[in-house]
């Protein structure tokens, strides 16, 4: 059945402090969880700001805050700040939110909860469908939500959005009881909110599209500057940064060095009209690159904190490429077992890293402390370590050996 409309109606976007007291009082006596939504400007707008806030809570109705016309939201956070927050695929939204002053201390993630389950589409209108029985409309999902005013149809979209949240965290509550993975989901839940902020990425630019293109060090630094010239102009126009420049343009100059304008134009990339403007910054900053000394050329690739790529494992250690093929045996076996992604069981960087670098004595007591330093759930520690080490301990058993040195 189609949902077109907010039981209440569209309610009017809150841009002024009044009008958000009177939400932050309207918020504070409703009872029940609060469902939480942001929209953001992905593909138009530089970062990841948030550009409409959606609330609906059970006694206090639905709220659309502007949050560029409003953009404290400390005594919204202070009135809910004892107050289930519902959200779908939480890691997605709250970092926009706490550039608002707004952060859960307790969250259902309607997302993560589906996974849990095993349901084959997690997507918030799949499972609104699926277990709920109502459709939403999602065409506006990728739409330039710094658009103003906001176009009545967009407001509608964004309050069905949190229309059914709170019904949908209520059935899966019931389907976690029913299932035994309630205190798997509150632990990962509190993961969630116990995080620590994200640190930014070291050299952010290697994440260019088509990098993998550029074999030489020189190339590279030509993909570092014009990265980060493309950037600083990004952020001065509020414009997202492959609005400014696609990446291909970047890899393309890396690769072609080009020295001219008419150089430049061969690149079909660079005939947009924003990457027109900014056509003397690029050939600068391939010019720059061009003249570095040798020992300021970035490097092919970054040293790793952790193990070697899989693939080569078996030449260099045959006895760990052995661990890691029995490790992802067991941790399949038991996502299929309970019904849900494997990596959702255990994070394949935690494998792998265990599987490297196991501890000297395999038990599942000392396996169990290796995963849980490793960022493992408590839940996650219980279901994977004993069968773990029962499974390396029939490889040592068979005696596959290291590589002589």
């Amino acid at each position: 059945m189609p949902l077109l409309e907010p039981r209440e109606g569209i309610p009017p976007v809150v841009a002024t402090d009044r009008d958000l007291d009177a939400v932050v009082a309207a918020f504070l006596a409703g009872t029940g969880p609060v469902a939480v939504d942001a929209e953001r400007a992905s593909g138009y707008r530089y970062g990841q700001r948030a550009y409409l806030i959606q609330l609906r809570r059970e006694g206090a109705g639905t709220a659309l805050i502007d949050p560029v016309a409003c953009p404290n939201l400390n005594d919204l956070n202070r009135a809910l700040a004892d107050v289930e927050w519902v959200l779908h695929a939480a890691n997605q939204d709250l970092p926009c939110l706490l550039e608002l002053g707004m952060a859960p201390r307790n969250l259902f993630d309607t997302e993560l909860a589906g996974r849990l389950l095993g349901h084959p589409r997690v997507g918030l209108g799949a499972m609104v469908e699926s277990i709920l029985g109502y459709a939403l409309e999602k065409g506006h999902s990728a739409a330039d939500w710094s658009t103003r005013p906001l176009p009545e149809d967009w407001l509608r979209y964004a309050a069905l959005d949190v229309e059914l949240l709170v019904d949908l965290r209520d059935a899966l509550h019931e389907e976690l009881v029913a299932t035994g993975k309630l205190d798997w989901a509150l632990q990962e839940f509190a993961a969630i909110v116990d995080a620590p902020p994200k640190q930014p990425r070291q050299d952010p630019w290697r994440r260019t599209s088509g990098i993998h293109r550029v074999r030489n060090r020189r190339a590279l630094a030509i993909v570092r500057e014009v990265w980060e010239t493309r950037e600083e102009i990004a952020r001065e126009l509020d414009l997202s940064p492959g609005r400014v420049l696609p990446d291909n343009a970047i890899t393309e100059m890396a690769l072609n060095q080009p020295r001219t304008m008419a150089d430049l134009f061969l690149i079909p990339a660079v005939k947009g009209r924003n990457a027109r403007r900014h056509t003397t910054q690029w050939l600068r900053a391939v010019s720059r690159a061009r003249a570095l000394p040798d020992s300021r050329l970035p490097d092919q690739n970054l040293p790793g904190d952790g193990p070697p790529p899989a693939h080569r494992w078996a030449e260099r250690d045959p006895v760990a490429a052995a661990r890691l093929s029995s490790a992802r045996t067991v941790v399949a076996a038991l996502a299929d077992e309970h019904h849900l992604p494997s990596e959702n069981l255990l994070q394949p960087d935690a494998v792998r890293r265990l599987s490297w670098s196991p501890p000297g004595d395999i038990a599942g007591d000392s396996v169990s402390a290796a995963l849980s330093g490793l960022g493992a759930r408590a839940w996650q520690a219980d279901l994977v370590a004993i069968p773990l080490a029962k499974a390396w301990q029939r490889l040592d058993a068979k005696g596959i050996e290291a590589p002589q040195t």
